[in-house]
């Protein structure tokens, strides 16, 4: 068996130490932050996360589904809050499939200990990687007030992160990589349950206030209350103001006051929360090779960070892990330049995709989820499912409830919208969208390719 290190202790990196040390390999974790079962690591920067069907798979075949099953919460539907307040819940799915919402912390946090009870698992936090040899393996870490380390392995994985050291290294080599920076940046808002702990929201649902240049979201968890996030251009533009001119009490009850009116009496401190936690930034990254020397390899958002708009980024980091184990299963685990080889090559694609799919989830919960055609689109789209389900899978239910590959659910949606967009042209269709005459032409299309 082989000797890993895996350079990031975060979601990816605990769960691919239990898939790794279950397989008999003795796998060390070096993480730079502290230990987050005994420091609040994510204080004002979580946005909450959703378990769907490809992170429940990879969670599953690590053994570990129960226990994180326990700290979730199961989430049917998106509730659309609009300017005046009115409500709108559109369900994920026909079949009342649910995604599961769970805090960032606390799935870590179980994730450690679950790590930490295997006994060839070693958790080191305060542990800075500083460098990394890609022909040898061999890290280089700073602990916190310490002297600076070197730890041999036979594979090291970089589960680090957006702005990940290992990455960083093997950039100096033969290496293509792009960073792209949206215009929204976020901050973390905490909505309080009652007085007596319950809910003030209905918590199967995902709350969304889209307002075009600005949208808040809040997801339930366990204690009543739930964890929001505001999104917001980091510069003002001459249509909306931004981070940087919402800057003073004044002006943030003003902004609240004017795009989120609803949401004040549910969250009466929102501007105090506003003026004190941190505004953080999303970034994409793309990069290639994943692998290199069939030594060192990327994982999760070292290897493809994205925005948070589809909830998948958890979750493909989840099957880099699963698929991982499947290639493991395939070759054997003393052939690990053939597995990481093949690792990459499987995963790229996928990683690409999801970041292409995410931004589109954007656009449609900032801009089109209070569109008229677009809730259109959605009835028509779970009414040809219902009847004609070997040939219709909504775009969402590829990507959140299906092993459906993310590269292939990219092309499939691509697709779905240039058959919908003429499907939308017809006369009448407000009218007739249930009619013979409209499944008809859509099996038409879909026939067409």
């Amino acid at each position: 068996m082989s000797k890993i290190t895996i350079v990031g202790g975060g979601l990816v990196g605990s769960l691919l130490a239990i898939f790794l040390a279950k397989r008999g390999h003795t796998v060390s974790v070096y993480e730079r932050r502290g230990d987050p079962r005994k420091t609040d690591v994510y204080a004002g920067r979580s946005i909450n996360l959703v378990v769907s069907h490809r992170g429940w798979t990879a969670l599953r075949a690590a053994g570990v589904e129960v226990a994180v099953k326990q700290i979730t919460v199961p989430v049917y539907a998106s509730m659309m809050h609009d300017r005046d307040g009115k409500l709108n819940r559109v369900p994920y799915s026909i079949d009342n499939r649910a995604i599961y919402s769970v805090s960032r912390g606390e799935l870590n946090r179980r994730l450690l200990s679950e790590a930490e009870q295997l006994p060839n698992v070693k958790l080191h936090f305060d542990h800075k990687c500083v460098d990394v040899d890609l022909e040898t393996a061999t890290c280089r870490f700073l602990p916190n007030g310490g002297e600076v380390i070197g730890v041999k392995a036979d594979v090291v994985f970089g589960s680090d992160g957006a702005f990940s050291a290992v990455r960083a290294k093997m950039m100096l080599g033969r290496f293509t990589y792009s960073q792209e920076y949206i215009e929204h940046d976020y901050k973390e808002v905490a909505f309080p349950a009652n007085a007596d702990g319950t809910p003030k929201m209905d918590p199967q649902c995902l709350h969304i206030w889209p307002r075009r240049y600005y949208m808040m979201m809040g997801l339930a968890n366990q204690d009543g209350g739930f964890t929001g996030t505001l999104f917001m251009p980091n510069t003002h533009t001459e249509n909306a103001p931004g981070f940087d001119t919402v800057k003073t009490e004044e002006q943030a009850r003003k902004f609240f006051a004017e795009h989120f009116a609803d949401a004040l009496p549910i969250v009466p401190d929102i501007v105090e929360q506003y003026m004190r936690n941190p505004q953080s930034s999303l970034a994409i990254i793309r990069c290639n090779p994943w692998t290199v020397n069939g030594k060192v390899a990327l994982i999760g958002d070292a290897a493809h960070a994205i925005v948070p708009f589809y909830g998948e980024g958890m979750n493909a980091g989840y099957e880099d892990c699963k698929v991982l184990n499947d290639l493991l299963n395939e070759h054997g685990d003393d052939n690990w330049g053939h597995v990481l080889n093949a690792y990459g090559k499987a995963r790229k694609p996928n990683g690409d995709a999801i970041a292409d799919l995410s931004l589109r989830n954007f656009v449609e919960m900032r801009d089109l989820v209070a569109d008229p055609k677009f809730l259109l689109r959605r009835k028509i789209e779970g009414h040809l499912q219902a009847k004609h389900p070997d040939q219709w899978l909504p775009l969402y239910s590829q990507v959140k409830f299906s092993d459906i590959q993310y590269k292939d659910a990219w092309r499939e949606g691509l697709r779905h919208d240039r058959i919908m967009e003429e499907v939308l042209a017809i006369p009448g269709i407000e009218e007739k969208w249930e009619s013979a005459e409209v499944e008809k032409r859509v099996m038409e299309l879909v026939k067409a390719g």
